[in-house]
């Protein structure tokens, strides 16, 4: 009930141009609005329990602290009442008449610095209240404040460059915002729609939010309790509602810190990797919260990109928000959080890699092609990123893996480089003429099966001081094996059989030589080409069907033991013909090997000519 004549007042020149910017271009959505006056009505509610503490008389005080919104599709308004702090005259007019004075600002400065930590989750109460207008015909505001002797206030505004202010009766403690929606903006008149915002902007206000009479926020904000108190199905509960997931989470990450920056994080590894599936690529999901608040549910340059498979919320005080809270202006503090989140991370997976190396093969199974895009890419995190790397390898059982770090201790004598192998399997490499040698010198290779093994091993280069080096590389170089020569072609006999082979074979390699790594195998093609391996020509000629490929070149390499190089040799003499066909038909059984060998038409032909013959 009114008690006095409405008295109008102008908004400060700022306010006017505050109220431009936000109705027409500071917010992206228009339901923000929603979160900014439930977190204004939060911080008014966190106001007055700190009053309680410190003041014996509080006007209303048997009231609960909850917000209450109410939606009317009639008449097409929403109502925000919380029952809070709340404000007299004076202070209507200095925090929503003036964007000079905020309260939330000088009740922090009135508490002192020394009392900081306590009131972390109040906000910056007066600027996010103006989001109201890009909705709003009208927003009228009732309040009465925690002091019992000061009278109710009702404040309304149609936002076009005054208000008015006049004292009511009746009215309870803490503020009731009614918002008379604009016609083009009537759904938000509309429980569903209010609700979905709610829970995806507000989920963990702390204090009740209550639509229609209806508790919504029903999901505790667990990255803000002590671990100590929070049970594994609490935390699953929340991962479950958090990542929208259906299953249980894989690894969890829990961890509150104070410096470099304020940080609150609860961060989850599902148990399956989507893209592995052949989804698309999957988008950011951790969400960034500043005081629980909702700033950004997918914040692409929050985490490397690499760790874009976890789930989960970063929560900090310390950021600086532009004026929508949409934006984060400085940074550097952006960067110094993801520092510090993924240095976290990155221990977690080590201290799973050594204390429970079963839990990280799992995790390794599924995310590990992740961890590879980041040694590949991720400069800063480097060295860490290339202790979590695990490869099948020759003196590993198949199904078990070794890092880069064990690898590099068992080398012995003055072995300058790690040796890998890009194979579809195990079996494909074993079966090959590639890895012989290096078994019969007991020199480890690691087997690499991913597609992106090839760029990673391009693009780190080296381990420990160690080079990483293809083992089917030609400028690989062997140490002799005793008893090589046993058996084998004598040297006059070798240099004339290659000498034939490369005239024979001409262009198509660009070398033939004896082999010093072969032991079982008749031959094997070398890539001549340091910068295209096999794999990256198959891609390079998938990507670009209707370009001519550059001619292909190989090091042939013969194994002069062999008995089929043998009986090359003294057909060579005999019938240099059928010989050609064979030395043909060797190089094209190397290429197969190799990976290399694209069209099979032209060695169809000739096994149907050798076949003639036999």
């Amino acid at each position: 009930m009114s008690e006095t004549t409405p008295q109008k007042f102008e908004f400060q020149a700022e306010i006017k141009q505050l109220l431009d910017i936000v109705i027409h271009s500071l917010y992206t959505e228009k339901e923000i609005f929603v979160r900014e006056l439930v977190s204004n009505a939060s911080d008014a509610l966190e106001k007055l329990r700190h009053v309680q503490i410190t003041e014996k008389e509080i006007f209303d005080d048997r009231l609960e602290l909850e917000i209450n919104i109410t939606t009317d599709d009639k008449a097409k308004t929403i109502t925000f009442q919380d029952f809070g702090i709340g404000m007299n005259r004076a202070e209507l007019i200095e925090n929503l008449g003036t964007i000079a004075h905020s309260g939330s600002k000088a009740f922090l400065k009135a508490l002192g610095e020394g009392e900081k930590k306590n009131t972390a989750l109040i906000g910056q109460f007066g600027v996010g209240f103006y989001a109201a207008f890009m909705v709003a015909k009208v927003v009228k505001v009732y309040s009465h404040s925690w002091r019992a002797a000061e009278p109710g206030q009702v404040w309304t505004s149609d936002g076009s460059g005054s208000y008015e202010i006049e004292e009511i009766s009746g009215e309870r403690r803490g503020s009731k915002i009614v918002i008379e929606l604009k016609d083009e903006c009537s759904e938000f008149s509309q429980e569903w729609r209010i609700r979905e915002i709610l829970e995806r902007y507000s989920a963990f206000v702390s204090f009740p939010i209550n639509l229609n009479g209806k508790r919504v926020n029903t999901v505790q904000a667990l990255w803000l309790r002590s671990k100590s108190e929070i049970t594994e199905e609490e935390y699953t509960a929340f991962y479950k509602f958090q990542a929208h997931a259906f299953d249980e989470p894989l690894l969890r990450l829990h961890f509150s810190a104070d410096a470099p920056i304020a940080i609150n994080a609860l961060l989850f590894v599902p148990k399956e990797n989507p893209e592995k599936l052949g989804l698309a690529r999957a988008e950011p999901a951790v969400a960034l919260y500043c005081r629980k608040v909702l700033i950004d549910p997918k914040p692409k340059n929050l985490l490397p990109e690499w760790l874009r498979f976890l789930k989960g919320v970063v929560d900090s005080e310390d950021l600086p928000l532009n004026i929508s809270r949409e934006t984060m202006q400085d940074r550097a503090l952006v960067d110094k959080l993801a520092k510090v989140i993924t240095r976290r991370f990155l221990k977690l997976l080590d201290d799973e890699a050594k204390n429970r190396p079963e839990t990280y093969a799992v995790f390794y199974k599924e995310f590990g092609v992740y961890i590879k895009e980041g040694a590949a890419l991720d400069a800063t995190h480097k060295d860490d990123l290339l202790k979590l790397l695990r490869f099948e390898s020759s003196l590993t059982e198949k199904g078990k893996t070794t890092s880069l770090a064990d690898y590099v201790s068992r080398i012995a004598g003055d072995q300058k480089e790690i040796y890998y192998l890009i194979g579809p399997n195990r079996e494909s490499i074993e079966a090959g003429p590639y890895v012989e040698g290096f078994k019969a010198r007991n020199l480890e290779v690691l087997y690499c099966y991913e597609s992106v093994d090839e760029y990673v091993m391009h693009n780190v280069r080296e381990f420990d001081g160690k080079k990483l080096t293809a083992a089917d590389h030609a400028d690989v170089k062997l140490s002799d094996l005793p008893n090589l020569t046993e058996g084998a072609l004598g040297k006059e006999e070798t240099g004339k059989l290659v000498t034939w082979m490369k005239d024979a074979l001409g262009d198509r390699v660009a070398g033939v030589k004896a082999s010093e790594r072969l032991v079982d195998s008749p031959a094997l093609a070398l890539n001549a080409d340091k910068f295209m391996s096999p794999h990256l020509r198959r891609m390079m000629r998938a990507m670009q069907k209707d370009t001519p490929e550059a001619p292909l070149r190989v090091e042939l390499e013969v194994n002069p033991r062999h008995a089929v190089i043998k009986k090359l040799s003294a057909l060579t003499a005999s019938d240099p013909d059928k010989a050609k066909l064979v030395a043909e038909q060797i190089l094209d059984n190397a290429l197969i090997s190799a990976g290399l060998l694209d069209d099979t038409t032209a060695m169809v032909r000739r096994l149907y000519k050798l076949l003639e013959t036999a």
